[in-house]
């Protein structure tokens, strides 16, 4: 009964693993969020530029306009307020480009921000948990073979820890070597377990 102590200790840790990467992930995520709504926030200044220029712009051209309008002096009163609106467009152009640059300045920050935790986990988590899935899955296609439980018996001996091995028998090599079913099939659910896979092999 000792030996199966240990049933599920590799799903169980795969499933924390797994479940504390995407905690990992969403945590450096919201991060990000919060860095580029926080740097978004330098564009207040121009969006207000931005408002204030185009409104006076507007409210010169219309201005201008109206003045262009009188008899004989009109068109000599309209270049003062032409060059006033000209002006106030620059102002309100400024504004604008003041936003852009802290909205690249705030993406920017929060894609550097992502670079180390997501590389953490594309390059360090993503590659050992696809290896994993690979061998579980060999691992499963070998357990309903007919010659799969004595191939995965032959992997416990050889991957498994020696305090393990020798729980199911102080000899177990020997007992390997003489084809000794209840060993096998004892070696075989070990293996299978360090997979986090459960059942005996021929069981789905």
């Amino acid at each position: 009964m000792r030996i199966y102590a240990d049933r599920f200790p590799t799903a169980a840790r795969q499933l924390l693993t797994d479940l504390l990467v995407v905690a990992w992930v969403y945590l450096w995520i919201r991060a990000a969020m919060w860095l580029h709504d926080l740097v978004q926030k330098l564009a207040v200044p121009g969006q207000k530029l931005e408002g204030a220029g185009g409104g006076l712009a507007d409210n010169l051209a219309d201005a201008g306009g109206k003045v262009g309008r009188l008899p004989v002096v009109g068109d000599e009163l309209t270049s003062p307020f032409e060059k006033a609106a000209g002006a106030a467009r620059a102002m309100a152009d400024a504004g604008r480009e003041q936003q852009e640059l802290v909205g690249d300045l705030a993406l920017a920050l929060s894609l550097a921000l992502l670079v180390f935790p997501l590389g953490v986990v594309l390059l360090g988590w993503l590659p050992l948990r696809v290896r994993w899935m690979r061998r579980a899955a060999a691992a499963r296609a070998l357990r309903s073979a007919p010659g799969g439980r004595d191939l995965l018996a032959l992997r416990a001996l050889a991957n498994q820890p020696i305090r393990r091995l020798t729980r199911i028998d102080p000899d177990v090599a020997q007992a390997w070597r003489r084809g000794d079913a209840g060993a096998v099939e004892a070696l075989a659910a070990l293996e299978l377990r360090a997979l986090g896979l459960r059942g005996a092999p021929g069981r789905r």
